[in-house]
């Protein structure tokens, strides 16, 4: 089995076990999530690979963390991730990528992020629920980081915080890689 093919199926189970836990139907999450029924009942029966954003988008809904929904691993008191284990969740021909190095349900989801962002590209993220909250630090290069299109220039050593309730983006415009740790606070499902 290779890591697309465990992904998937930990993937579909896992979202399987959160919708059935909150009691959510297929519409009720589709609604939630703004994801098509046709597209949840897909990843549940592992015959698809969705995007990021809809993985985003289907974790914020249920109120849990993207770890949570493609964790293979679950029940140890102290769990470590070795960097052999750390998700890939995008990456370009460029060389930009950002992986979930690790991410907890205490007090609501927590995900610890490590991001590479090559000269000239962009991520953009959709606007995560009210009460979530995403604290980066620049390792390397510079960061323009937009929330609600004005820029902020966060060069490395500093780190920011911000309400990611609002629409945000991450620009590398200068000339080096960038590289960020990222932490992101999501509030529980109420």
């Amino acid at each position: 089995m290779t890591d697309l093919d465990q992904l998937t199926q930990s993937l579909a189970r896992n979202l399987k076990r959160w919708r059935g836990e909150r009691g959510f139907t297929l519409d009720t999450l589709a609604a939630r999530a703004g994801v098509s029924r046709g597209m949840i009942i897909q990843i549940e029966q592992a015959r698809t690979n969705p995007s990021v954003g809809t993985t985003v988008k289907l974790a914020d809904a249920l109120g849990v963390s993207i770890t949570t929904l493609l964790d293979h691993e679950r029940g140890a008191p102290v769990r470590l991730v070795p960097e052999s284990q750390a998700i890939r969740m995008w990456s370009t021909e460029a060389g930009s990528s950002t992986t979930l190095l690790v991410g907890t349900e205490a007090r609501g989801p927590l995900e610890l992020w490590s991001w590479n962002l090559m000269p000239g590209e962009s991520s953009t993220s959709d606007p995560h629920p009210e009460g979530t909250v995403e604290l980066l630090h620049v390792t390397a290069g510079a960061l323009s980081l937009v929330v609600d299109d004005v820029p902020y220039a966060v060069p490395a050593g500093a780190s920011a915080t911000f309400e990611a309730h609002h629409s945000h983006a991450y620009r590398n415009e200068g000339s080096e890689p960038v590289r960020i740790t990222m932490a992101v606070s999501i509030p529980p499902v109420r």
